[in-house]
């Protein structure tokens, strides 16, 4: 069935979707992300116009299907490593804590907005490397619950990984051969470390959530307005312990957003 190609009103509808559901503002320039993402799903019900779709989640009787649009419409990319200095930062963190580590206070860190794993995988290698047998834990989240079973998998193209290094890859990961050739999987006992779970940064934070020595939240705020970011930043940085770090993107600014955190270098601030 072939359906038309979508307008500027439905555009609209769906830039409100989004923003209502997960506090992102849509660009003009994503109206061919938004028809191209979701013309499978009006494939999928014979529906012949992205309004008959959008009525169809606004109806209330179909919580499954709008839980797959806001995964189609909030997901993106990402790389082992992204932005290696964090990772140094991390690393130092870590090993400051070391000698302090106890069962009932493991060193934590968040991956707020996980996406597919690389980020908390990269994490958990540092920690693993660092830390080793003292207590650590690695929360990773998103609101997408499609890219949390991806990254459950820990199954990744190997390009992803140009910036994993050779001792990482062969104490973590193993190379696929024959089928599998060209990717890799997170070894399991590392893939054990991590707890993935949704959460939507954009309503209350689930309370058994805890606190924590380091925060990661990359490379989402530039998908928010002013208003939300100072929420989400709010919210995220609640549960950032006393003198713990917190990492945005490298195009990301805490300016006016918040003033409870010190910067100690530009993406990188101190609670």
């Amino acid at each position: 069935m072939q359906h038309c190609a979508i307008n500027e009103n439905e555009f609209a509808s769906f830039r409100r979707f989004i923003f209502d559901m997960a506090g992102i503002t849509m660009s003009e320039s994503k109206k061919a992300l938004v028809s191209g993402r979701l013309a499978k799903r009006l494939q999928h019900h014979g529906l012949q116009t992205y309004d008959a779709y959008f009525k169809l989640l606004q109806s209330g009787q179909h919580a499954n299907e709008v839980q797959l649009a806001v995964d189609l419409l909030t997901t993106n990319e990402t790389y082992f490593f992204r932005e290696s200095r964090h990772f140094d930062l991390l690393r130092e963190a870590a090993d400051n804590a070391r000698s302090k580590l106890r069962a009932g206070s493991p060193f934590r860190v968040w991956s707020a907005a996980c996406s597919s794993g690389e980020e908390p995988y990269s994490i958990a290698m540092v920690l693993a490397d660092v830390l080793g047998n003292a207590p650590w834990e690695v929360v990773a989240s998103d609101i997408s619950t499609r890219v949390l079973e991806r990254a459950r998998i820990g199954h990744y193209p190997m390009e992803r990984a140009k910036h994993v290094t050779q001792d990482y890859l062969k104490r973590f990961c193993l190379k696929g051969i024959r089928e599998q050739a060209g990717t890799l999987l997170v070894d399991k006992a590392l893939r054990q470390r991590v707890q993935f779970r949704q959460v939507n940064l954009n309503t209350d934070l689930p309370s058994d959530l805890g606190s924590y020595d380091v925060v990661f939240l990359r490379n989402v705020m530039i998908y928010f307005n002013g208003d939300t970011k100072r929420e989400v930043v709010a919210r995220v940085t609640s549960r950032i312990k006393s003198g713990g770090t917190f990492f945005i993107g490298h195009s990301e600014s805490l300016h006016e957003i918040n003033d409870t955190l010190s910067t100690v270098m530009p993406s990188v601030y101190r609670k």
